[in-house]
């Protein structure tokens, strides 16, 4: 006759939310230290906002009216100060795979679509 297996009770994780620490103990908090790092500081009025990398992808594309590969704009997104790779080493492969996620996400609703083989313009 077997045995039969012991088997010890499943632990659960309780969901608690955790309140936001007051007092002294306040701003050694680690997810306050970190999301005051996160927010992004306010733009001075009259300054432009920052652009995103599609952003300026689509004011270059719309500003030269034909299809470009994302080498070209990225150079010509550096060229006209719109954005800049933030230390990245292959800022072209992440605008490609940025333009063909939205291609493929929003579908009709996309600003972009693509032309040929590496060559994107305005939908």
């Amino acid at each position: 006759m077997a045995a039969k297996k012991k088997t010890s009770p499943k632990r659960t994780r309780q969901k608690t939310a955790k309140a936001a620490p007051t007092g002294k103990n306040a701003s050694t908090c680690p997810a306050t230290a970190r999301d005051s790092a996160q927010a992004a500081p306010p733009s001075p009025a009259g300054s432009p906002a920052k652009l995103s990398a599609l952003d300026a992808a689509a004011r270059v594309l719309s500003e030269s009216r034909q299809a470009m590969t994302c080498p070209e704009l990225i150079a010509a997104m550096a060229a006209q100060g719109y954005w800049t790779s933030p230390a990245g080493k292959t800022p072209q492969a992440t605008l490609h795979a940025a333009l063909t996620r939205e291609i493929k996400i929003k579908k009709d609703q996309s600003r972009f679509r693509k032309t040929e083989r590496g060559k994107f313009s305005l939908a």
